[in-house]
């Protein structure tokens, strides 16, 4: 199975996941400082910066997208209960 590296500027912890993996998952096992509210991608409380490997990331589903757009989060900017990684290296960090 693919694996990609995930990086969680702010507690410094790099892990190696398999792909598909929602970035809210991985932050619960590491203790990173991403907190959520209902991990359907409604409420934006798990609002995440990416800080690199965007392009590592599947895209926002529409409901995704229509929340981030609700809530006017920045660009690069996505959701860790629904963001999925697709492989290479990505860094995070709570928004």
């Amino acid at each position: 199975m693919p694996k990609a590296q995930v990086t969680f500027a702010d507690v410094g912890v790099t892990v190696t996941v398999p792909t598909g993996t929602r970035l809210i998952e991985i932050s619960e096992k590491i203790g990173a400082g991403i907190v959520y509210g209902c991990r359907e991608g409604e409420c934006c409380t798990c609002l995440t910066k990416i800080i690199s490997g965007y392009e590592n990331l599947a895209p926002p589903s529409v409901l995704e997208d229509q929340v981030l757009k609700d809530n006017l989060a920045p660009r690069h900017h996505r959701l860790a209960c629904q963001a999925q990684v697709l492989g290479g290296e990505i860094v995070v960090k709570p928004a």
